[in-house]
């Protein structure tokens, strides 16, 4: 499979597991002080769109992983941490510093660095 291909399959299971983030934050309406507690947010639909979300980004992941090395598809997964920072600050307006966009720029220039690598 075109490795390019992969690089992008990855991405979307990484977009896919950060927009799942944003669905448990935004689900959780309290603090968790219980089992029980836990078990009710089950009944909440942001969490169980977040769970749903989380396993088809599992499974495209998988999908990438089996046809591509672990030191490719690895580090391209780490875009989550980008895309939790850009749709934290629109979803849920948490602000972005500059040191925080410093790092994302790092994380970016690594991901880069790694697909120049193919």
């Amino acid at each position: 499979m075109n490795i390019y291909l992969v690089i992008f399959i990855t991405l979307i299971a990484s977009l896919l597991a950060s927009l799942s983030q944003i669905l448990f934050k935004t689900g959780m309406a309290k603090r968790l002080r219980s089992l029980s507690d836990m078990i009710r947010q089950l009944e909440n639909r942001r969490v169980l769109l977040g769970l749903f979300g989380y396993a088809t980004s599992l499974v495209v992941y998988l999908y990438a992983l089996s046809n591509s090395p672990l030191s490719i598809v690895y580090p391209t997964f780490a875009s989550t941490f980008i895309f939790v920072a850009l749709l934290s600050s629109i979803f849920l307006k948490e602000r972005i510093s500059a040191l925080r966009a410093a790092g994302i720029a790092v994380i970016f220039l690594g991901i880069a660095l790694v697909a120049m690598t193919i």
